[in-house]
């Protein structure tokens, strides 16, 4: 992928991630209460935003390149998020979504807005059939978030996922290219 791949909706922009994206990626990745959907532990310092940016900017160059897009509110030019298409196989034609949001951004439909855009723009330049999405059963926000998109529920993946000292189960959603709605 030569140039990024920059869209816009009415309120959002979704971007490139820059280095001086840290310190708002360090502010919702320290967050326990938001990092406990995530599968990670909190972050700790702003070292380890930095190296979490440069991490995103890093998988462009990979040779099945992951997206990892910084949302950017429109009206007040804030880091509002972040969502991303990762582990591209090409081969199947598949690859998994993830996301997050800061807290002041939530309930207002933004991660819908930002996960359309997305979506839109990995059927159509990714040549994917399939998208897959993991969520912790507790965290009814996202499940309906998915569900509304039209992602299924596959099932349920036991004790998948390791952070905050224990394991955790998760729920498989998939969507496919053929249930895909572009938004209007």
């Amino acid at each position: 992928m030569s140039v990024f791949p920059a869209l816009q909706s009415a309120r959002l922009t979704l971007r490139e991630f820059r280095p001086q994206d840290a310190p708002a990626l360090f502010d919702i990745y320290r967050d326990a209460v938001s990092m406990q959907w995530f599968g990670t532990e909190p972050l700790q310092t702003l070292a380890q935003a930095e190296a979490q940016v440069a991490v995103f900017i890093g998988w462009q160059q990979l040779p099945n390149p992951w997206l990892r897009w910084a949302v950017e509110s429109r009206a007040d030019r804030q880091l509002a998020g972040s969502c991303g298409l990762f582990k591209w196989n090409r081969g199947w034609r598949s690859c998994t979504l993830g996301y997050e949001l800061a807290p002041a951004y939530r309930g207002q439909g933004m991660m819908r807005e930002a996960l359309q855009l997305a979506l839109d723009w990995g059927f159509a330049n990714m040549a994917l059939n399939r998208i897959e999405a993991q969520v912790h059963p507790d965290n009814l926000p996202s499940i309906r978030l998915l569900q509304g998109l039209g992602f299924v529920q596959e099932g349920r993946l036991r004790e998948a996922g390791f952070w905050l000292g224990q394991y955790h189960d998760l729920l498989a959603f998939s969507l496919l290219r053929q249930d895909w709605v572009q938004p209007s």
